[in-house]
């Protein structure tokens, strides 16, 4: 079975096309580095829910939308590797301050599948 990474962050609509051109770079390095897969989707029939929802999970403001993006691995172990030469990577040390979209909104985490067709 492969191992997933997956991220939902909010990016403002304006700084769409900046944050594409880095999205591109990142899946270019993951995928020099071992990846199987480099998927970022922006939002298209998402909305706000009852309870819970995508918009709700990073306090989505007026003038974003959600990105929805996950890189498929072979292993967790082969996941492990792979991040640890992507974070030094120096084609991705960006200032957050510089970064198109609000990090401390974002969220992800590594999964392991439990169906794979």
């Amino acid at each position: 079975m492969s191992y997933v990474d997956g991220f939902v962050l909010p990016v403002p609509k304006d700084k769409l096309g900046e944050y594409r051109k880095m999205a591109r770079l990142g899946g270019k390095v993951w995928r020099e580095h071992g990846a199987l897969a480099y998927v970022e989707c922006v939002e298209d029939d998402v909305k706000p829910g009852k309870h819970t929802s995508f918009p709700q999970s990073v306090k989505l403001k007026k003038g974003e939308v959600v990105v929805f993006a996950w890189v498929v691995y072979k292993s967790r172990k082969d996941r492990d590797r792979v991040m640890k030469k992507v974070m030094s990577d120096p084609r991705l040390q960006m200032d957050p301050k510089k970064m198109p979209f609000d990090g401390k909104r974002m969220f992800w985490g590594g999964f392991k599948p439990i169906v794979e067709m």
